[in-house]
This record gives C-alpha cells, structure tokens and sequence, in this order.
C-alpha cells in the first residue's frame, strides 16, 4: 500500500501539474471557451489507461499458468521500459514542460480545429495514465494483494488532485525539484523491483532458464536446488524464508520498496544489480552535474589570449609590449571625451 500509494501520488501530480498549466494557460488568454476540449482530452486518457487495466486483469484469467506467467513477464519489462524513460524525459525536459505545453496549446488555438486541443489534453495525460496502469498492475501481480495495493494508488492520486489543486490556487508551495527528485530515485528502486519480478515470472514459464527448468543446479541427495554460489547462474542466490515468511508484512514491506524477495535466484539477484547501478548511475549524473571550476583572472585572460595587468613593478618596456586597453587604469570617476566643436 505504501509504494502504490507513493506511486499514485508521483504519477498523479505530474498529470495534475501538466493539466494545471493547461488550463491555467488558455485561462490567461481569455479562451474559457476551449477548456471542455482539454478536459474532454484528459478523460479519454483517463479511460484510455482504466480499459488497458481491466483488459489486463480480466484477459489474464482466461490463459493457463504460463500464458499467463509470460504475460506478466513481458509486460513488467514494457513497464520498465516505461518508466525509465519516463524518468529521464521528466528529468530532461522538466525546464521547458510549461513552454512546450503552451506552444502546443498556440498552435491548437491557430490551426483553429476542435480535434487539437481534444489531442493536447489527451496526449499530455495518457503518458502518465498508461504508465500508472501497467506499473501498477505488474506490481499487483508480485505483490499477490490487490485490495491493499489498489487502496493505495487511489489514496495516492486522490492525494495529487488535492495537491495539484491547492498549488494552483496558491495556497501551497511546495519544492517540486527536490520532489521529483527523491521519487525519481525511489521509481529507479521500485522499478528494478518489478524487472526482477519479471525475470521470474518468466523462470516459471521456462522462457528464461533458472531453479524452475532443468538448468538449475541441484543437490545430489535432496534433488532440491541448489542455493549460493554454487548455484551460479540458475540456481537460488539465497533462501531465507525461514527467518522472513512470503507474504508477510516484512517481505511486503521490502519487497515494497527496494524489490527484495525472501527467495531470488541469481538471475533477478543480477538484474536488480545492474539496473540499480546503470540506471542509478546515469540519472545522478543528470541530477546532480559536476560543477565546473570557476576560471580565475589569468586563466581566463590567458585563454582570451591578453595577459594580466602589468603590477607596479613592470617595467615600461614590458608594459608597452601589452594591448593598449590592458594598460588603461579604470578609476571611479567618468571619464571625460572632448570632440571637436560641430562634431557629434
């Protein structure tokens, strides 16, 4: 309940905010008459993500286990596909999101045409409306409960509406950067989470070999699989379902929020690994860019190709080797320019 409610609330509030500067925007060019129209937009996305869930929920019943086990695999990796780029298109283009939105609504508003502004609204929702449904309903099928997780990705964007309302009116303020930030990092967890879930929905249907196909190492004596390193690459990378039951609220908690399970085999140990520090890794680069050096006087004057000031022990020699207008002293009076009489 707290990471789809987390995730309601992220997903939400970028819906909300892009909805706020539309309607704010054709609001401040007296064009009150085109907002059924982006409205209408916004709701076709909204139905537009609630048919592909229930498409999702109530087609999966109708296939065998591993048609549907290979249904949840490949769409948990379009679900991560998604929602990595999603966080670095929201990382790159968070600066210029209100100038391209209102430069599209100018262009609607030119071009004159009713299905434009229908497209604007539909289009600046249906990106965050089609990533909440898949993200949410690969993480109901991992987490087994979907009452609870559901609960929490309404309360979530029950919140954002809220949220989004109140920042509209002004009468909250609230660091969207510093927002947008830490929930970025927490969907680069929660996204590593439900790559790993994805590679073992697919060990359970065979497509990706691992503890439940021949492939997987087995003790000689029990027949189980094994688990450790002598398990490497098939087999279980550890087992502690004794010390943390499935299903219970620790392993939810954990699995919540940084995508660990009480038993994973070393191909999701390696996934969420290398995920976490590829994706983890460039996203911080973006975030938090090295700050370049200031240059100092020299280096900068010496780069223009002018050399510093002459210091008062400079001879008259080397100072007349210097560009003139490195050797004109700037004082604080204004400098007095006689011209010829007559001449402008």
């Amino acid at each position: 309940m707290l990471a789809t409610f987390l995730i309601g609330l992220r997903e939400g509030l970028e819906a909300a905010l892009v909805v706020g500067i539309l309607i704010a925007y054709v609001t401040r060019l007296d064009r009150r008459d085109v907002v059924p129209r982006l409205w209408a937009g916004i709701g076709l996305a909204v139905l537009l993500a609630l048919g592909i869930g229930a498409v999702l929920t109530f087609g999966s019943y109708t296939l065998t286990f591993e048609g549907q086990e290979i249904l949840g695999g490949t769409l948990s990796l379009i679900t991560v596909a998604m929602v990595t780029w999603m966080i670095f298109w929201m990382q790159r283009t968070a600066r210029t999101l209100k100038r391209s939105l209102e430069g599209g609504v100018d262009r609607a508003l030119a071009a004159g045409g009713l299905w434009a502004l229908v497209a604007i609204g539909f289009v600046s929702v249906a990106r965050e409306g089609v990533e909440t449904t898949l993200l949410l309903w690969s993480m109901v099928q991992s987490f087994g409960d979907a009452p609870a997780a559901l609960a929490g990705a309404l309360l979530g964007l029950a919140a954002a509406v809220v949220l989004g309302w109140l920042l509209a009116r002004g009468m909250l303020r609230l660091d969207l950067r510093r927002f947008f930030t830490w929930t970025g990092a927490f969907l680069i967890i929660v996204a590593a989470g439900v790559l790993a879930y994805a590679i073992h929905d697919l060990q359970e249907a065979g497509v990706f070999p691992g503890p439940f196909t021949d492939a997987a190492p087995t003790d000689a004596g029990t027949g189980a699989v094994v688990v450790g390193w002598a398990a490497f690459p098939f087999g279980w990378a550890f087992d502690v379902t004794a010390a943390i039951a499935p299903g219970s609220v620790p392993a939810t908690v954990l699995q919540a929020t940084i995508g660990f399970m009480p038993q994973m085999s070393w191909l999701q140990v390696v996934a969420w690994v290398l995920y976490v520090a590829i994706v983890g890794a460039v996203w911080a680069r973006g975030q938090f860019p090295p700050r370049r050096p200031v240059p100092s006087d020299s280096s900068r004057s010496e780069a223009s190709g002018v050399s510093a000031l002459p210091s008062s022990t400079t001879t008259e020699a080397d100072a007349a080797t210097l560009p003139s207008r490195a050797t004109v002293e700037v004082t604080g009076a204004r400098p007095s320019v006689s011209h010829p009489r007559g001449e402008a």
